[in-house]
């Protein structure tokens, strides 16, 4: 059977811990509405589908703090994905 959403939480907070990252506080919530609407989807694959969303934020964490080039970047900074 699927996985629950909080299932899906918890595998993904798994995921993050194991890769030396985490959540800030708005992203949890927000990173949960989204398995939420996605579980709606086609083609939602469960925790396989959770990995590729936090493979995707993470780029996108980094895309952003390479744009901001000229700031000194803090080990949070760089552990910490945010909504």
């Amino acid at each position: 059977p699927d996985y629950s959403e909080s299932e899906l939480i918890q595998i993904a907070t798994l995921m993050l811990q194991g890769l030396n990252y985490r959540f800030d506080d708005e992203a949890e919530p927000a990173f949960a509405r989204y398995v939420g609407l996605r579980r709606k989807q086609p083609h939602f694959a469960n925790a396989r589908s959770v990995r590729n969303a936090l493979e995707r934020a993470r780029l996108g964490q980094a895309s952003r703090l390479f744009a901001d080039r000229h700031r000194a970047l803090s080990r949070d900074d760089l552990t910490t994905l945010s909504a």
